[in-house]
């Protein structure tokens, strides 16, 4: 064992070391002289998929303010949240420093622990990456700031290079985002908004989500408290800001109309969620996204929407108000090449092509078929399961009783459930493919309790559905849709599957992306095998059987297809596909009250006993899309 000297002397060279180590590396980190070479702005630019420019958005909006114009209430607020010592401290946080360092230590982010200071080094001169050496630099550097340069000219260079959201660099061209004013302009209660976006614009603009919302009063409230701590803001004033400041909403970009704002929102979201680039670093621009979006497919599509919209008399007829139409279009090889999210992106920014609310309903029954081929059926508890066919017959007669593998499937009003086959027709002993050819409900509805109901929604998600997305309760109803609400995207992306001999490309809307003429990394898009190929086929067949002989048939040459109607008649959609492409069109109503769906009774001024929505509106679209893109043989010149 060591003596006590000898311990304490190996402390004091360890001490002289680590007192060395530092020493050097502060000597040797040196401010860097391009201050400002980030804040050089450039559009972000899109591409269609054929090479040619789509839609530039940009550049940065950025404009300086010097702190003496800014106003106080903003200044202190900023200081409240962010860095109260910011005026007594030499540049960096021993405390903070000493968090960031536990968590590193512990396995945790390298975060937090930051001063103003550090976080202005942090934007101008380093990048967001939280590793221990861009701290360390990170450091060195705000002290040297910290004696290089005053306070004020600190905080100057803060306020006017953080990011606070909506493309907005610098506090003044912030509060013209959020408020339409001039920085100077702004109260307490303002500036104590966007100090909160100081956390995270992303989680904090209110025009985001409600969550969003929620997140910055609870934020907004605090800042304000902590200007009372800190001395900025007396209790009578804090007292008079009870309301929440609401910011303005975000403003549409300019040359984003028509359908071109929804491609740009897809593809953009799609970089996000798949490379490396934060919010902030593609906010300063200089990126090239390639999509995959074919302007004759998108322009055929929103020409084959409002040919058929055309017809809407929402002056005269209440049922055609508030009408909405989604829909998408998704190559087999999991290609978005075509979208209609709405009207135009700068009247209506919700995207109608993206949306989960709209449950898809008999659209979903290919799925429960593809889960009875490839898992067969258990017809009793306990029993292995069996194997199925297209061939298999099932009891195809109407108000059959329906049971489980336990016996009889009782409602909650103790009697015993039976099928409803669409005008009471009973069909006999019937094949599953003739079953799902013509949509008859009562095969469908047993099959998918014989399946197990669990099974036939892990089959959709194979094929492509969202596995956190909306599914329904697992009754008989589910194996029609009831309550499982896919975007039109993701079930377009879903059918996809069928007509690529069970191999399924997750959907994906850029192909590539570049920076200064340097690719950037993107992840990309992943490749299943859910189905074997004789299972897709059969899919597939009975799909093609459905669309010739089924109760919705677009007439088009070797299509595939299946309507998509409710119970309720709140949604109708027809998803089908031609030549490699599969098309979702899903029409529906919503509230712009309430924000819920609506019955689509009488809409296009349809009778209660006529066919349902679904096989007629959407149908129509989607032959009409179909046809606009189906080559035209040559005309035969006329012999003189």
């Amino acid at each position: 064992m060591p003596s006590l000297r000898q311990s304490l002397l190996l402390c004091v060279w360890v001490a002289l070391t680590l007192t060395a180590l530092v020493g050097y590396a502060y000597e040797h980190t040196r401010i860097p002289t391009d201050l400002n070479a980030f804040a050089t702005q450039q559009d972000n630019v899109y591409y269609w998929a054929d090479g040619t420019e789509m839609a530039r958005v940009g550049p940065v909006d950025r404009q300086a303010m010097p702190l003496d114009r800014i106003a106080p209430g903003v200044r202190w607020a900023v200081l409240a949240a962010e860095n109260a010592s910011f005026y007594s401290d030499h540049g960096v946080s021993p405390t903070g420093l000493g968090r960031a360092l536990y968590a590193m230590g512990t396995g945790g982010d390298v975060q937090g622990g930051s001063t103003i200071t550090q976080q202005y080094v942090k934007n101008v001169y380093l990048n967001q990456r939280q590793t221990l050496t861009r701290k360390v630099t990170e450091m060195f550097i705000a002290i040297k700031l910290d004696n290089k340069l005053s306070k004020d000219q600190i905080l100057d260079g803060y306020l006017n290079t953080s990011w606070f959201g909506r493309g907005a660099y610098g506090v003044q061209r912030a509060a013209k985002a959020y408020y339409g004013k001039d920085a100077s302009q702004l109260n307490a209660s303002e500036g104590a908004f966007l100090a909160t976006l100081l956390k995270g614009a992303g989680l904090y603009d209110p025009s985001v989500s409600a969550a969003n919302h929620k997140r910055a009063v609870e934020r907004w409230k605090w800042v304000l408290d902590r200007m009372v701590k800190t001395g900025k803001l007396s209790a009578a004033q804090r007292a008079t800001y009870t309301a929440f400041p609401e910011p303005k909403a975000p403003p549409k970009p300019a040359g984003l109309s028509g359908q071109t704002g929804y491609l740009v929102d897809t593809a953009r979201a799609y970089v996000s969620a798949h490379s490396g680039i934060s919010d902030e670093r593609f906010d300063l621009g200089g990126y090239q996204i390639y999509t995959t979006f074919e302007r004759p497919k998108v322009q055929a599509l929103a020409a084959a929407v409002k040919q058929r919209t055309a017809g809407l008399r929402p002056a005269t007829r209440p049922a055609d108000r508030d009408v909405r139409v989604g829909a998408a279009s998704v190559a087999t090889n999991g290609r978005i090449v075509a979208l209609y999210g709405g009207p135009d992106y700068v009247k209506q920014g919700f995207d109608d092509a993206d949306i989960a609310i709209v449950p898809a309903g008999t659209a979903y029954v290919p799925f429960v078929y593809a889960a009875a081929l490839r898992d067969g059926v258990q017809l009793s508890r306990g029993a292995s399961r069996t194997p199925v066919t297209p061939g298999t017959r099932y009891d195809g007669g109407d108000k059959v009783p329906l049971r489980t593998p336990e016996g009889p499937y009782w409602n909650r009003d103790g009697k015993i459930v039976k099928s409803v086959n669409a005008g009471g027709r009973s069909w006999g002993p019937i094949s599953l493919h003739e079953a799902v050819a013509h949509a008859v409900n009562g095969p469908v509805a047993q099959l998918g309790l014989d399946v197990g109901l669990n099974r036939v929604r892990q089959a959709s998600i194979d094929a492509g559905l969202l596995p956190d997305g909306t599914f329904g309760e697992q009754n008989p109803a589910f194996s029609f849709g009831v309550g499982t609400t896919p975007s039109p995207i993701r079930l377009a992306s879903a059918y996809t599957t069928f007509a690529a001999s069970g191999t399924h490309t997750a959907p994906y809307s850029v192909l590539r992306v570049t920076h200064g003429g340097a690719s950037v990394d993107l992840q990309p898009p992943a490749v299943t095998h859910p189905f074997t190929p004789v299972v897709a086929h059969a899919v597939d067949s009975a799909l093609h059987a459905a669309a010739t002989e089924g109760p919705a048939r677009p007439g088009t040459p070797d299509a595939a297809g299946y309507p998509g109607t409710t119970p309720d008649d709140t949604a109708a959609s027809y998803l089908g596909y031609a030549h490699s492409l599969v098309t979702d069109v899903s029409l529906f109503r919503i509230d712009p009250k309430t924000q819920q769906l609506l019955p689509l009774t009488h809409t296009t001024g349809t009778q209660p006993a006529a066919a349902q929505t679904g096989s007629t509106f959407p149908l129509a679209i989607w032959t009409a899309y179909t046809k606009a893109l189906t080559p035209h043989p040559a005309a035969t010149p006329h012999p003189r």
